[in-house]
């Protein structure tokens, strides 16, 4: 099914594309590199490698493996995985299902709104490859807390995997059964770091638009999309000039991965964001504001070291810093909520600077190239992507000469 979404001669990848447009609200070509980026994670060759990382030998889905001497292990997926999608980007709710699919379990989906395209046409190519697996897979949507199906569905699934805002999954969490897995992947927020290493006349412009790249992709909507960038004083090029780059390379990118469509409350936001940052401006400070004319990108300087939540829909605050090493520490509460941070520069002072992003709550430390992209065997907000959806057995006091009835031998 992976192929499919990949193959740009596939009916499958059109209409996918051509359906994400409007049910998610962004662009065509933006539709194209999300498809694209979510799907080569779906191969075979990509979740085998997960399957490996995750479980070393999976063998252990079909019987007892042999572990240690007088010891072999099993492990059981869920009957039944019930998943709840924000519906913030697109491909998501697919990703989370494969995962169940992987730990041979049944698997029903309540998509967010903007992630209802991938998961149902996803259901479909798959029961048309596996016909004899359909009956495991369903996808269909209700507003949360409406339907009596969701109050079902808590109470009969083994594990529960919620993607959603801290309120949605408070809820959730305590409507679940103490007996079932409970995954939750709440509201996260990224940002990203420039040392002045990276700051020389060469080089700072390829990191300003990888940075824009990073703050644009899925339109600024995933807990992986950098809501501010540090900019440390003290290079080759400075914070003001180097804002001037990241706004160039902004509008560029506007032209090759337009933006999507914004709501009213989202085109209010995004305008209440920009007059205030411009009267900021006009008071003489050393804030600057960089915007497109017919577009939503936006690009803050701002003159105070604070860390502010971006409105989404690629407005990004630049924040000048003496060193790096202030980062962290500057972060207090959000760090609660800090999921990637990606540096470029300073590679020399990696380690040091992850320590600190570490005890601040970071769960990620990338470049700015690779954080729109994690891997499948990525630790997802710090936990193993698929330890709560596996259950473990022990098997002890065995003659390991003898094969296991019970499933493959060694």
């Amino acid at each position: 099914v992976a192929n499919r979404f990949l193959d740009s001669s596939d009916p499958l990848r059109q209409e996918a594309i051509d359906l994400l447009v409007p049910t998610a609200g962004i662009s065509t070509e933006m539709a194209s590199e999300i498809l694209t980026g979510m799907a080569r994670d779906w191969t075979a060759e990509r979740l085998t490698e997960l399957l490996r990382r995750e479980l070393r030998d999976p063998g252990v889905l079909d019987g007892f493996r042999r572990v240690d001497e007088g010891r072999r292990v099993r492990a059981k997926g869920p009957l039944l995985t019930f998943h709840v999608g924000a519906g913030t980007v697109p491909g998501v709710g697919v990703t989370s299902m494969i995962r169940a699919l992987l730990m041979k379990s049944a698997v029903l989906l309540k998509p967010g709104l903007g992630d209802v395209v991938l998961p149902v046409l996803f259901a479909e190519a798959f029961a048309e490859e596996a016909p004899e697996l359909s009956d495991a897979v369903a996808v269909t949507y209700w507003p949360g807390g409406s339907s009596p199906l969701e109050g079902l569905a808590l109470q009969r699934a083994e594990a529960v995997v919620v993607y959603g805002s801290d309120e949605v999954v408070s809820s959730l969490r305590a409507r679940t059964p103490v007996t079932a897995s409970f995954i939750s992947y709440h509201h996260r927020l990224s940002l990203g770091m420039v040392g002045r290493e990276a700051l020389t006349v060469a080089r700072a412009p390829d990191v300003a638009r990888m940075a824009a790249r990073a703050v644009s992709m899925f339109d600024q909507r995933g807990c992986v999309s950098p809501h501010a960038i540090y900019v440390e004083e003290g290079g080759a090029v400075d914070p003001g000039e180097w804002a001037a780059l990241l706004a160039s390379a902004m509008a560029d990118l506007e032209v090759e991965i337009p933006g999507g469509y914004l709501t009213a409350p989202e085109a209010s936001a995004v305008h209440q964001v920009r007059g205030s940052a411009e009267l900021r401006e006009a008071s003489g400070g050393g804030v600057r504001v960089f915007r497109g004319d017919e577009s939503f990108w936006t690009v803050i300087l701002e003159d105070e070291m604070t860390f502010t939540r971006s409105c989404l829909n690629r407005v990004v605050s630049l924040v000048p810093i003496p060193d790096l090493g202030g980062v962290a520490a500057s972060l207090g509460m959000i760090g609660r909520h800090l999921q990637t941070v990606a540096i470029e520069g300073a590679e020399d002072r990696l380690p040091m600077l992850a320590e600190d992003l570490c005890r601040a709550g970071a769960t990620r430390v990338t470049s700015f190239e690779k954080a729109p992209w994690p891997p499948p065997w990525w630790r997802h907000d710090g936990a193993s992507v698929l330890a709560g959806l596996v259950r473990w057995i022990d098997l002890e006091g065995v003659d390991l000469e003898e094969v296991d009835p019970t499933g493959p031998g060694d």
